[in-house]
């Protein structure tokens, strides 16, 4: 549905250079109206830059931006119909939560009865009528994130830019907040881009992800595609825990020589007298460490051929009953053929997963 709907933001071939530092390198993306969008990496990937470009806080060193079909490149912030929410919130101190929320309709010079209607609405929207009269340092983590989303909203840009506004929250907040912020963005229909670093946020909110390495995209697609059908090493591995399965052992059982991914939560361990079942390959190894997660243990096993494989288990086991396997077991490694994806033209990087 995405790839007929209009385009929202258009980068083309653009670059980004601080001095002799090249942070973007000739990048080509595609943004549509509606959708959300994630732009995922590490520090230093050049996500936050893109975007920093997509709102204009910094120029671009040679391509085109196009919102809905027209080039910003050259235009000035406050010349582009986007608005940005920040990691930090950026609320006023010195002003009410509702003052916060009016603050751009009071600079576009909407009368006060508008004002306070839309601000009103807009406080409903996130669930914060009750707190319209207090400061933000009255408000929690969560609290002051949805303000700073109401105050974006508000001005009802074609376009939201969301620069790791998760950040600074703790891991139950911060979900929380992925859910809440996921329906905001369905309620109002507007397209939303958001830099994160957090695999599982990008793969929990988006409709695509763009994954980002050394200034480039390695990867784009949905979520699901990019988590079980990675391009490159380098997608495998940031998309959470995987297993590389190295050439040799690749070409042995599946005839082909490119790294393969599998994913931990695909493998199983089982006793080496159990036969194997169709088209399910089997390694030999010893478990070398047990990571209990409370809802899952993860099986570090290292195998025959000196590859150590990681293997992910719910523990559906009552609470008082303890795990069967230790340290030093010898099991068998089992998983499905059909589960190990090839990663398209790699070469044998490393052995190790």
């Amino acid at each position: 549905m995405l790839q007929s709907a209009n385009v929202a933001v258009s980068v083309n071939g653009v670059t980004k250079q601080f001095g002799d530092f090249t942070a973007v390198k000739d990048l080509d993306i595609e943004i549509y109206e509606g959708e959300f969008f994630s732009m995922l990496g590490p520090s230093g990937s050049g996500k936050t830059t893109v975007l920093r470009m997509i709102a204009g806080f910094e120029n671009v060193t040679a391509g085109k931006i196009l919102l809905h079909g027209d080039d910003v490149t050259a235009a000035a912030p406050f010349d582009r119909e986007v608005n940005t929410v920040f990691q930090d919130y950026a609320l006023f101190p010195h002003l009410t939560i509702a003052e916060n929320v009016a603050y751009g309709l009071r600079v576009r010079g909407v009368s006060k009865t508008e004002r306070n209607r839309l601000v009103g609405e807009a406080l409903e929207q996130v669930q914060l009528s009750a707190v319209a009269s207090r400061q933000p340092s009255q408000l929690s983590g969560g609290q002051r994130q949805r303000i700073a989303l109401a105050r974006a909203l508000i001005l009802r840009p074609k376009v939201l830019l969301l620069d790791e506004p998760l950040g600074a929250l703790d891991k139950q907040l911060r979900e929380q907040m992925q859910i809440e912020l996921k329906q905001i963005q369905r309620e109002v229909g507007i397209t939303f881009v958001f830099v994160t670093h957090d695999q599982e946020e990008a793969l929990t909110l988006s409709d695509r992800v763009a994954v980002f390495n050394n200034g480039k995209i390695e990867q784009v697609g949905s979520p699901r595609e990019v988590y079980e059908f990675p391009e490159t090493e380098f997608v495998a591995r940031f998309l959470g825990i995987t297993n590389i399965i190295p050439s040799a052992t690749a070409a042995r059982f599946f005839g082909s020589s490119e790294l393969h991914s599998l994913r931990p939560e695909r493998v199983e361990l089982a006793d080496p007298t159990t036969p194997l079942e169709t088209d399910e390959i089997a390694l030999g190894g010893t478990i070398a460490e047990i990571v209990y997660a409370g809802a899952h243990t993860r099986y570090l096993v290292d195998v025959e051929d000196g590859v150590r494989y990681i293997s992910e288990k719910q523990n559906r086991h009552t609470p008082r009953t303890e795990a069967s396997l230790r340290r030093g077991d010898t099991v068998s490694l089992r998983f499905q053929k059909t589960h190990a994806t090839p990663i398209p033209g790699t070469q044998p990087v490393s052995a190790a997963a």
